[in-house]
């Protein structure tokens, strides 16, 4: 080979290892920042960074559950998080009240811990679906769990999320050796001295809200439950439908409200919904054009069981309204 095709050769090999080297993010130009608009590496950030402390700005895409979310990070690589040191009450899954300090462990302890579960859901769906957050790791613990999940702090507007579910309670402290346990602790014993959220399971204050509506004037019910469509469920959504009744004197707004079955599935009111007194609202679970009488959930699939299940109506403060079980 004469010496000219050598140094051809040379100058190709070496442009192609260049041209692989510059798309192999760099961990050390990502130290103590968030990823900014001119960083497309995403994902490949965190496998270098996720103990060092590191943070990143990404897009919560959705909710799972009270402690568990999924997001993008800005080149479009998604991930789920866990987020550290807390844990809310299940709704996917039964609860163990023994988990909770103080609940009783009956069916009544497990009941009301579920409601919690589900306001705990509402309450990060409220503060961080389809929002910019910025995520950051903790030193003392792994990055992942055993699900692969990253965990994660959560900051939103400055404040920390995970905090913010403990001081409101809308969750327990997690016990692991994160760094800021002391201060969660703090919180969740504020919490449990107010029997906020959550902690009202401990008396059995709680548990009767899940069966009661608010009573009075509103008098809010359901008025209708068409849970089974006629042929296959899935293929005649719009056959499936619940019908809401304000049945007090005064008319209720009921914009930002929440309807949910037992697993979870939820639907929100969109705003300028008003019931007069004695007026109605049919919930259908298809597709439609909303108006003051029809709403439309816009779900794929079915969502009330046959064979039975729960309603349970929150109000914008995430507070039930009504929760009422039926069979098949």
């Amino acid at each position: 080979m004469s010496v000219k095709s050598s140094l051809l050769v040379l100058v190709v090999v070496s442009a192609v290892v260049l041209a692989g080297c510059s798309s192999v993010p760099s961990p050390t130009t990502q130290t103590n920042t968030p990823a900014d608009e001119t960083d497309e590496a995403g994902a490949g950030e965190t496998i270098a960074g996720e103990t060092t402390g590191e943070a990143w700005t990404v897009t919560i895409t959705r909710i799972v559950d009270g402690d568990t979310v999924e997001f993008e990070y800005r080149n479009g690589t998604q991930e789920t998080a866990r987020l550290l040191g807390v844990d809310t009450p299940e709704v996917h899954t039964a609860n163990d009240p023994e988990e909770f300090e103080g609940v009783s462990n009956d069916e009544s302890g497990a009941t009301c811990l579920r409601d919690w579960g589900h306001k705990a859901s509402e309450f990060a769906r409220s503060e961080l679906a389809d929002e910019q957050v910025t995520i950051s790791f903790d030193p003392n613990e792994g990055p992942r769990d055993r699900y692969d999940r990253l965990l994660v702090y959560i900051h939103d507007d400055g404040k920390s999320f995970n905090y913010q579910l403990v001081k409101q309670g809308y969750a327990r402290v997690y016990d692991s050796e994160f760094e800021q346990r002391e201060r969660f602790y703090s919180a969740e014993s504020e919490a449990q001295q107010g029997n906020v959220g959550l902690w009202e399971c401990r008396d059995g204050s709680g548990s009767s809200r899940t069966t009661e509506n608010t009573g009075g004037k509103t008098d809010f019910t359901i008025a209708q439950i068409h849970a089974d469509a006629e042929g296959n469920d899935h293929e005649n959504l719009n056959d499936e439908y619940i019908v809401l009744r304000n049945g007090g004197t005064d008319a209720l707004d009921i914009s930002g409200w929440s309807i949910s079955d037992d697993s979870g599935h939820t639907y929100r009111v969109p705003s300028g919904i008003s019931l007069e007194s004695g007026a109605t609202v049919t919930l259908y679970t298809g597709s439609g054009s909303d108006s003051a009488a029809e709403l439309y959930w816009g779900s794929d699939s079915a969502v009330w069981n046959n064979g039975g299940d729960t309603i349970i109506v929150r109000n914008e403060s995430g507070d039930v309204v009504l929760r009422e079980e039926y069979s098949g």
